[in-house]
């Protein structure tokens, strides 16, 4: 067995040090790039969304350095992501490629006792025990959370930096030596030590930086490259951005579900305009958005794959959401006929209009 797995943002530092403190064999696929994306558009169907076109490229550059084993997370109710790991084990077929796929679902899906027993064939091929298996996953969660942290500081406190670039250095420098060591422990004490690193970093608290959220359909807010590095965009702009969509969120919220506890602050705050789950993360977005309006930042910005359906409903209702909360919110739709120069025209533009409203702002009320 030689596993691989889809990229998106930083879950492959977590699946490293699973993997690497199990002793299972690995291929962590190239940064998702445009070579993965070209890839994977001439071999997807044309109807499907831009995740799934990056993923099966991650499979195949994988698979062309020895993977036999793909590990991928199941369903998020009505969204084509439940189909994914069936489409894509037809797809590789087709192509020749006998690859076994190994689903890790909800608990609240599938039972605990499949799920365990999904997992277990990793615990069983490293030829250590379930113990082992537990600690193993215990780190790789814990990494995660770390990585998550260290990303959201870094995002939010770029906008208050004295010295310029500092903040994305220091979250570029951390990446790159946690990917680095296969030695568990060193990795997580890579990630304490950047997490102190950027606290440190010094600010100008008179800064008064564009505030922006981040929201939409879960893997195009994480995986950096499908949204063509957005939240690095905001970071040279100065803006300070945040998200709450990340890798640690849906793994508590996944077990929050499982007793109905998950992500109550966002369902509470989609309430009046969204008030039942639709599939993908349609509501998160809705409640993402008027949290933002009441936190008191400057804009949201969604982001979704063409055709995905939950958050096309939810660019539906945001219009009354900004309307209602005066707060704007600028749509981005992506695909593999993203371009660039169009995309970063239209993300400045949305930053001068809401420089030129706080402006606006401080003339009529003096602030």
């Amino acid at each position: 067995m030689k596993v691989t797995f889809p990229h998106m943002g930083n879950i492959h530092i977590a699946a490293k040090i699973f993997l690497d403190d199990l002793g299972v064999d690995y291929v962590v696929p190239p940064i998702s790039n445009n070579k993965a994306l070209e890839v994977g558009t001439m071999y997807s169907p044309e109807e499907m969304c831009l995740p799934f076109k990056i993923m099966i490229g991650n499979y195949i550059q994988a698979i062309e350095q020895g993977a036999d084993t793909v590990i991928i997370v199941g369903s998020c109710g009505p969204c084509r992501f439940g189909e994914y790991c069936e489409l894509q084990m037809n797809l590789l077929k087709k192509l020749g490629h006998e690859i076994t796929f190994i689903v890790l679902d909800s608990p609240r899906d599938v039972g605990k006792k499949e799920l365990l027993e999904r997992a277990g064939l990793l615990v069983k091929e490293s030829g250590k025990n379930n113990y082992s298996g537990i600690l193993a996953m215990l780190k790789g969660v814990k990494a995660i959370e770390l990585m998550d942290e260290i990303e959201k500081e870094a995002y939010w406190l770029a906008g208050y930096e004295i010295n310029k670039g500092e903040c994305k250095k220091l979250l570029h420098d951390c990446r790159q030596k946690v990917v680095s060591t296969k030695d568990s422990d060193q990795a997580l004490k890579i990630l304490k030590e950047y997490k102190k690193k950027i606290n440190r970093v010094k600010m100008d608290s008179t800064k008064q930086p564009l505030k922006v959220s981040i929201i939409g359909e879960i893997y195009t807010v994480i995986e950096p490259f499908s949204n063509q590095y957005i939240q690095e965009r905001l970071m040279d702009y100065g803006v300070s951005s945040n998200r709450m969509l990340t890798p640690s969120w849906w793994l508590k919220d996944l077990l929050g579900k499982v007793v109905k506890m998950n992500s109550i602050s966002l369902r509470r705050a989609s309430q009046e305009y969204l008030p039942l789950g639709i599939g993908g993360h349609a509501r998160e977005c809705i409640g993402e958005a008027v949290l933002a309006a009441k936190e008191g930042q400057d804009g949201a910005i969604q982001l979704f794959p063409v055709g995905c359906m939950p958050e096309i409903v939810s660019k539906s209702i945001l219009p009354t959401i900004s309307k209602d909360k005066d707060f704007p919110i600028m749509t981005l739709v992506l695909d593999e006929m993203t371009g660039q120069s169009g995309y970063i025209t239209r993300i400045e533009a949305f930053l001068d209009l809401l420089e030129r409203r706080r402006e606006t702002s401080h003339v009529l009320f003096g602030n």
